[in-house]
């Protein structure tokens, strides 16, 4: 329970546009599992490459906003917004962790 609290609170605290377009394709893996297996695996594909586009984005908006802003920032700001910039990464290796499992699961037995 604690550990899902944690997760929830990281999860916020990311942006929420990246992070809902992520979860939507968490939603549609759940229903392409179900109606179409053979698309599981690139979905989540699907979902790590959102992820990983969006922390680009976000390092480029975080490079831009210190470069435009103040460029004497300290290093414990910006240290402190790169691990909220790898959360819609992260994000999308755990739908990708969850593609592969359901994948698995659903795989023909020999």
């Amino acid at each position: 329970m604690i550990l899902a609290s944690n997760f929830f609170k990281f999860i916020s605290s990311a942006d929420p546009f990246g992070i809902g377009v992520i979860t939507l394709l968490l939603i549609a893996l759940f229903f392409i599992a179900w109606k179409a297996p053979a698309w599981v695996k690139e979905t989540g594909l699907v979902a790590l490459a959102t992820g990983w586009l969006w922390t680009v984005c976000e390092f480029m908006a975080m490079g831009k906003a210190i470069v435009e802003s103040a460029p004497d920032v300290d290093s414990y700001i910006i240290w402190g917004a790169v691990p909220i910039g790898l959360i819609p990464a992260a994000y999308g290796i755990i739908v990708y962790i969850i593609s592969l499992i359901i994948r698995i699961v659903r795989k023909p037995k020999m």
